[in-house]
């Protein structure tokens, strides 16, 4: 299927509490994209895991502050929602940017 022949529909996405969202969603051929309202739980459950993972060895670098840019790709497989940050043989880049800053010494003793 060329680029010229994907559709691009909206569909609603459930992201609990009653609350629903529409997500853009570009047909690959593979799978139909309507599929009624789809649970967003499993791609928040994604995003958590993620910067767990991204988050411990930050931590232990112990950096002053930290910043992290990355990029999910959203799709349905199965007709469930899933994230990748990268999908087949794609590639993905995480931006990160650790700063630390020295500590002004003071002349006083801490109390």
């Amino acid at each position: 299927m060329s680029d010229l022949d994907r559709r691009t529909e909206l569909i609603s996405v459930d992201l609990g509490d009653g609350l629903i969202a529409q997500v853009e969603v570009t047909e690959t051929g593979r799978e139909q994209v309507r599929a009624g309202t789809l649970p967003f739980d499993s791609v928040g459950r994604a995003i958590a895991k993620i910067s767990q993972v991204i988050a411990a060895p930050i931590q232990a670098a112990k950096p002053t502050k930290a910043t992290v840019k990355y990029g999910l790709a959203i799709g349905i497989e199965q007709g469930s929602l899933v994230a990748a940050i990268v999908r087949g043989t794609g590639t993905a880049n995480l931006e990160i940017t650790l700063e630390w800053e020295n500590k002004p010494k003071s002349d006083k003793p801490a109390p």
